[in-house]
């Protein structure tokens, strides 16, 4: 956006923010390749296990009960990835709603004057194509996370049910 014809402040520019979020640390994470994007997942879900087992210990002793212990402490342990997870959709989800929405909201100087700019066409094209060229692609892939993460916790209710 150019700032000669854009009264947003920079720092709350849709594009802007969208450049900020893939240059994050962490926000940076959901861009990477197939298995940079899964090893801190599964670095997460490794390092929960240190609380996890514990608790499921508890309530199935491992000596007693191995395959309840290893399906509780698993499904524990994906509370922190998930919470990572759910967290890292969220900010891709906002910056897409700022890009696609065809006026944002914006504020001058604080939480008291906020204002509407409605984008120009031309604008609003480039904004899209970014949402559907690079946020929605990202997206989708913390969506099929999700999946597979339910379809892991579904596996593990059955197996449960089972055993």
């Amino acid at each position: 956006m150019n700032s000669v014809t854009c009264p947003v402040p920079d720092e709350q520019q849709p594009l802007n923010e969208y450049q900020e979020l893939k240059e994050s640390w962490f926000f940076r994470w959901a861009t990477l390749d197939r298995i940079s994007y899964l090893k801190p997942v599964v670095i997460l879900w490794a390092i929960s296990w240190l609380v996890a087992a514990p608790v499921a210990a508890v309530s199935f002793p491992p000596a007693k009960h191995l395959p309840q212990f290893l399906l509780f402490a698993s499904a524990g342990a994906f509370v922190i990835p998930g919470l990572a997870l759910v967290r890292l959709y969220l900010g891709w989800a906002y910056v897409q709603r700022r890009l696609s929405d065809t006026a944002i909201f914006y504020e001058e100087s604080g939480w008291y004057d906020g204002q509407m700019w409605e984008k120009p066409p031309e604008i609003l094209a480039q904004d899209r194509l970014v949402v559907s060229y690079q946020v929605q692609p990202i997206l989708q892939r913390l969506k099929k996370t999700f999946i597979t993460i339910g379809v892991s916790f579904a596996i593990g209710i059955l197996l449960w049910i089972i055993l």
